[in-house]
């Protein structure tokens, strides 16, 4: 797996650094906003035995829950902005954008 970011996602990891600190990334995989990355600053959100960490996100680490990992190791997620709310407590929400993700299923030799 490989972790991607546009240049719209880079940009609002920067503002929302430059207002929160350091961040984090977690995907759920649940249904709704579940299966879309939320933003939390570093440590908020406290990752526990079924996630995993599976990258880092320009500097910030990307933690998934591990059945979605199983099914999504072989895919390269790109992490972009668009705008809109979603109905969560993810970082982006009050600056009206959403962190979404975009995949490509990689070929294994």
């Amino acid at each position: 797996m490989q972790l991607i970011a546009t240049d719209a996602c880079k940009e609002l990891i920067t503002l929302l650094k430059s207002k929160h600190g350091e961040l984090m990334f977690h995907q759920s995989g649940g249904c709704c906003d579940g299966s879309s990355p939320m933003c939390y600053p570093l440590g908020e959100f406290k990752v526990g035995a079924v996630d995993e960490l599976v990258g880092e996100l320009e500097g910030c680490p990307f933690y998934m829950d591990k059945a979605q990992y199983k099914l999504w190791q072989h895919t390269d997620l790109t992490i972009d902005v668009v705008n809109g709310r979603g109905a969560s407590f993810s970082l982006e929400i009050p600056e009206g954008k959403r962190f979404i993700v975009r995949s490509d299923v990689c070929v294994i030799n």
